[in-house]
């Protein structure tokens, strides 16, 4: 450049994610990749000089999203700017994947993560780029500074289960744990960013550790993370358990830390013992049942989501009923329903007694008939107790009688960021990231209204 003359300005990116909490910690590390090749965010898909698609390849119905999205923002992009495809369907099906869409510029799976940038693009040396080689150095890279006061923070990648219906192992890799040590050093930044609660994530994290000869890793990892509460951190969720895991000494180090949260994401699919063997899974309606049990025993205030499957090969009218029994007994606070997905590859796919669409779609909606008003009661039980919030986003703010009035939504620890209902609440000052003292007011299906308890305590309905 010559004297005088305008320095150049930084190619602007855009990044897409689709699919689970899994692949927004990898659009996280991808960003961060980004903006250390010298790449700056763009504020739209339109201002971007490489558009970004982190897509999802769990079930058709994702694949289907994944597609249809990038051809949006092939539509909106800018003419001279690149598309690239990356994440679950790049890895899964990359080949295909660029042969069916043309409009795209290029795929790249899981081991080219970190050169998504072109080299035109990049505003640092090439050769001191990151030369990241796959999932595991993806998982390693730096992360931007965090936007909200949660952060997902993912300790490990891959599977080892072999569920008959799930392809996940065949594309993200057996499963491979980070070091206890990289995870706090990583925790340890998001908290001094300004987090204050950490969203640990895996395909199946109960299990970590134990493919490094280390099972039961999982609890001194909570203690090591429970260690940076006086540097702010306050709370800390598992999303993905495999269900045989969830017993001590797992459950006693979930109620007993001040930070790790009575949340207990259960992977369940199913509640038909026969039907799960099926899908090679373990359990039946009766021993999840004792599970939620024991937990309520020791704290009443827990939280438990889940997820089943419906349509899988095989599933009987007795073995519904036997779902809907489990659903009716458990009163779980969320549960999602998916209908059953055949995924190439993979053992499920082959099986005879397949199950229409049409059934499945409507025990399906049996399901979720049953399931609404459950969450909806429990949600209802908590009007008039007190409970600790942390505010997410600042909403509006207003003046009465002179006094200033926010209008926040937050999460108590019943609620997943992005997953489940969440918490409005009013009162007179709070900031993002604070945990705040509220009685709850109303319920409307999933969702909380709340008022702050003022230091004062007066009455909550006197803050309007």
């Amino acid at each position: 450049m010559t004297p005088g003359e305008p320095a150049e300005a930084p190619a602007r990116f855009f990044v897409e994610t689709l699919g689970c909490p899994k692949n927004a910690v990898d659009s996280d590390k991808v960003v961060g990749s980004l903006l250390d090749d010298g790449l700056v965010p763009a504020g739209s898909v339109g201002e971007a000089d490489l558009v970004v698609v982190n897509t999802c390849a769990f079930v058709e119905e994702a694949r289907t999203e994944s597609i249809d999205v990038t051809l949006a923002l092939d539509e909106a992009r800018k003419p001279g700017s690149r598309l690239v495809v990356t994440g679950c369907l790049a890895e899964h099906a990359g080949d295909e994947l660029a042969a069916a869409l043309p409009e795209v510029d290029a795929v790249v799976g899981f081991a080219g993560e970190g050169w998504l940038a072109p080299v035109e693009f990049v505003r640092r040396p090439v050769e001191s780029r990151r030369r990241p080689a796959g999932v595991r150095d993806l998982l390693e890279l730096p992360r931007p500074a965090p936007r909200a006061p949660w952060a997902y923070l993912k300790v490990a990648e891959g599977c080892d289960r072999a569920c008959a219906f799930c392809a996940i192992p065949s594309f993200r890799g057996r499963q491979r744990s980070r070091t206890p040590e990289s995870i706090e050093t990583e925790a340890r930044h998001l908290v001094e960013g300004g987090v204050r609660e950490l969203v640990l994530v895996a395909q199946d994290i109960a299990w970590y550790g134990r493919d490094v000869g280390e099972p039961h890793s999982l609890e001194p990892l909570l203690r090591r993370l429970d260690a940076l509460r006086p540097h702010g951190l306050e709370r800390v969720r598992m999303l993905y358990l495999y269900p045989s895991e969830v017993r001590d000494p797992l459950i006693s180090t979930v109620l007993e830390l001040d930070t790790t949260v009575p949340y207990f994401d259960l992977s369940l699919q199913h509640a038909s013992a026969p039907l799960l063997r099926s899908m090679r899974r373990w359990g039946s309606g009766d021993l999840f049942l004792a599970m939620l049990e024991r937990v309520r025993a020791d704290e009443p205030d827990a939280a438990f989501r889940s997820s089943f499957i419906l349509g899988h090969p095989g599933e009987t009218e007795a073995d519904h009923d036997e779902l809907l029994a489990f659903l009716d007994a458990a009163h779980l606070d969320w549960a999602g329903f998916f209908r059953y997905s055949a995924e190439d590859g993979t053992p499920s796919a082959d099986m005879e007694e397949p199950v229409t669409a049409a059934l499945a779609d409507a025990r399906l909606r049996e399901c979720s008939e049953l399931q609404d008003p459950i969450t909806a009661t429990r949600r209802e039980a908590l009007i008039g107790r007190d409970v600790t919030v942390l505010v997410d986003t600042v909403l509006s703010e207003t003046v009465v009688e002179n006094e200033a009035v926010k209008t926040a939504v937050g999460r108590t620890h019943r609620e997943a960021p992005e997953i489940d209902g969440v918490v409005t609440i009013r009162g007179p000052e709070f900031a993002p990231g604070d945990l705040v003292e509220a009685r709850v007011t109303g319920a409307l299906g999933p969702d909380l209204d709340t008022r702050v308890i003022n230091p004062a305590n007066a009455d909550p309905a006197e803050v309007t």
